[in-house]
């Protein structure tokens, strides 16, 4: 009987293993936070959320948001690392974390963006708030602008730093903290500054520490913001890379640091254990027949792609290409030729264009002549 039982039960499980479909990675952690958001940061694919558009307060995240209108300004060619910034009254009043701006002090940006982020210093966000937009209040116009224009349903700010003790209704949510967070990590310069564990400012007068403890207990954490007040609790967007996966994860509301570090650290683990990143590069192809136009053949090349799939399904990854023997000139450089479509058994994940990587001109009249006399020389030359 008891070897028949054991039969029976190996049978349950071979069954169970092979002939049921496997369900999706799930996080069995228990969230002590009031929200929680895991999103891969090159695909946006969200991989765990709990509460995520939630509006909470977001304390010191709030300078995600300030740094990303900062970078862009410097990508946009309006502000440079080495600007000088002078210190309003209304920066060198701000509370809470800073680094003592005095009224009239002059810092370079580069020297306030290490302090925003290393240190998340009030007053420093505000004084490149104002340098940018002319007064704090207009800047934060546009963070509310850019907001919007991220999707980012569940924000509205209402200063640069996140101090809340006064705000009626400065808010944001997990998933919006995670959108914002993706588009700061665009920016790879801000790298520089959120792996730095200590720095100084001041030519060395003044002592900066991270506020991110996750820089030297997580592998591969690259960042990126930390924050906390009475009225938000503890809060964190944390950023980790390893091999070609990075990965964003968003706690707020969390009872103590401690917990939402563990929260944040377990959130990454999950990530990393069951996810991988599929992804292939722009690629130039062979060049393809070009009829009736100046060349008779036309550059191509294929644009890259990138799915996040359970690590066991990229072996299941297959690739069909969708591609004429030749295209019709005229052709403009990225006109549409073919696809490449990939799949995931008969799952489509998506696809990737097979563009023109030159213009292919149409050929006139008299290269049509040349080109119709030229080969009736060869054809003549060949009898």
């Amino acid at each position: 009987m008891k070897k028949f039982l054991s039969l029976f039960l190996c049978g349950i499980f071979i069954f169970c293993a092979f002939c049921l479909p496997a369900g999706a990675a799930e996080f069995g952690e228990e969230v002590t936070a009031k929200s929680a958001i895991l999103m891969d940061a090159a695909t946006g694919k969200v991989l765990f959320e709990h509460n995520a558009d939630e509006a909470l307060p977001p304390a010191s995240v709030t300078k995600i948001m300030t740094l990303l209108l900062v970078f862009e300004a410097i990508d946009g060619g309006t502000l440079a690392l080495s600007d000088m910034v002078t210190a309003s009254e209304t920066a060198a009043s701000m509370g809470g974390t800073q680094i003592f701006l005095e009224v009239g002090e002059q810092m370079c940006v580069e020297d306030l963006i290490k302090s925003v982020v290393i240190s998340s210093a009030n007053d420093a966000a505000c004084a490149l708030a104002e340098h940018i937009a002319g007064s704090e209040s207009a800047f934060v116009a546009k963070m509310n602008e850019r907001a919007r224009a991220l999707g980012m349903t569940s924000t509205n700010f209402e200063n640069t730093n996140g101090l809340d003790d006064t705000t009626q209704n400065h808010v944001t949510s997990a998933r919006d903290i995670a959108i914002m967070s993706r588009e700061l990590m665009k920016h790879e310069k801000i790298f520089d500054y959120t792996t730095v564990w200590m720095d100084t400012v001041r030519n060395g007068e003044f002592g900066l520490s991270n506020t991110n403890r996750l820089l030297r207990t997580y592998s591969g954490c690259t960042g990126l913001k930390t924050g906390s007040t009475s009225k938000a609790k503890f809060c964190i967007s944390a950023t980790a890379k390893r091999g070609d996966l990075s990965l964003i994860a968003v706690v707020m509301g969390a009872p103590t640091r401690d917990e939402r570090n563990t929260l944040a650290a377990k959130m990454l683990d999950f990530g990393f254990a069951n996810y991988a990143l599929f992804a292939e590069k722009e690629a130039v192809l062979d060049e393809i027949k070009l009829t009736g136009g100046v060349k008779e053949t036309l550059k191509i090349k294929k644009e890259g792609y990138s799915a996040l799939l359970e690590k066991g399904d990229i072996a299941k990854i297959k690739t069909v290409c969708e591609l004429p023997e030749s295209v019709a000139a005229p052709v403009k450089k990225g006109d549409v030729i073919g696809t490449v479509t990939y799949k995931c058994g008969e799952t489509v994940l998506g696809k990737a264009n097979i563009v023109a990587d030159e213009d292919g001109e149409k050929m006139g009249f008299f290269t049509m002549m040349w080109r119709i006399l030229r080969a009736a020389l060869c054809a003549r030359e060949s009898e």
